[in-house]
Formats: structure tokens, sequence, C-alpha cells
């Protein structure tokens, strides 16, 4: 699959986006780009310039307590947070410094948090961070699960983001489909590379893909 990959660029960030093209198949709709993030979350560089990037879109009246980190994101999290801090944003923690946490799922596939982690929710004002967004189900779940642990949701951060709002909390991204103008996501009942008889290339997630 590496063979195939094309790096995007995009205005204010200076590392790129790799994409494939091909029949992908998420959670919860098909799509026609793997976008893969491995070294955005994990290299020491990227991921601190994801972090800076990301950064600004919460420089101003904005209170930031505790990053919630999907996708494996928590390397970008501790990132975010610590750029966070150095350009003052203000944290209500006694400590003044931000807590960056990641949830479980239980066995209907719902986050949640252990006794020890809610209170780093509880009344605090959190930010939740994301590999990438294709339909907003994953949001909503964050969401949710924010919301019943006492949490209060100041900003949804995506490397990549298909939409630029889920239930009316706008989704600051570092690139969006604007960087990728044919992206596309399908319902799996209608898309149209299974109507081809085009078989699915790979299972992808925030965490990466796995090839059928």
């Amino acid at each position: 699959m590496e063979n195939h990959y094309v790096k995007l660029q995009t205005p204010g960030c200076n590392v790129p986006l790799k994409v494939l093209n091909g029949h992908f198949a998420t959670n919860h709709s098909h799509i026609n780009y793997y976008i893969d993030m491995t070294t955005l979350k994990t290299r020491q560089s990227e991921a601190q310039e994801v972090a800076k990037n990301l950064a600004g879109r919460y420089l101003y009246n904005t209170v930031v307590d505790t990053i919630v980190c999907l996708d494996g994101m928590q390397v970008v999290g501790a990132y975010l947070a610590e750029e966070l801090t150095k350009a003052g944003v203000m944290s209500m923690n006694a400590h003044k410094t931000i807590y960056v946490v990641t949830p479980e799922y239980n066995s209907n596939s719902q986050m949640i948090f252990r006794d020890n982690l809610i209170p780093m929710i509880n009344g605090k004002h959190v930010v939740l961070l994301m590999a990438s967004v294709t339909t907003g189900k994953t949001i909503n779940k964050g969401m949710e699960c924010i919301q019943y642990y006492g949490g209060n949701l100041q900003g949804i951060a995506a490397i990549f983001s298909a939409i630029e709002e889920e239930n009316g909390a706008h989704i600051n991204s570092v690139f969006h489909t604007s960087d990728i103008p044919d992206y596309r996501t399908y319902d799996y009942r209608e898309c149209p590379y299974c109507k081809q008889g085009k078989k699915i290339d790979a299972l992808v997630n925030g965490y990466g893909y796995s090839k059928i």
C-alpha cells in the first residue's frame, strides 16, 4: 500500500498528510481515501507540529482543564497541553496544568472512565481530541461520555475532519476536505464501489488499517 501514498500539504502546517486512494470501510461508513496518520501521532516532531497548529484555535476565551484523547492521540494530546500551557491558556485545576486522559470502551462499545479518572472529567473544561472525523458518530459517543461524567465540552479537535460541526459543536482540524477535494464518505448501503462489485481494500479506523 505504501507505494501509492500521496503526501498533501496545507497552509499553516509544516508536516504532510499521507493519503491512499481506494475502497475502505470504517466502523460507520465506506470511504474512498485512507488517511495515514501514523507518524503524525507517534513521531515527536510531527506530533508537536500538529499540536502547535491546533493550539492556536484555543488561545482566546477558552479554559482547558482536560484533553480527552481518542484514536491513539495521547502524544499529540500531551504536546497540545504543553502548547496551551505555554501560551497562557487558563486552567481551573488547582495545580494550573492540564490533564491528558483516554477513555475505555465497555462491552456495549460505550466510552467509560474508571473512578480514578472521573475527577479529571467531572466539572472540568474538556477538549475532545481525535485523529479523524468522517461521519461524526464517534464524536457523539465522546460528547455523550463527557456529559455523562459531568464534563463541560470546550471544543473538538482533529488532524482531519470531513465535517465542520456535529451537534452544534465546531470541529477544529488541521486538514479538511478542501485538502482532498474528491474525498467521499458513503453509507455502506449506498456505496458505489460495493454496487460495482469492487472489493474493500482494508478496514480502517483512527488507529490504522487491516488489509482484507
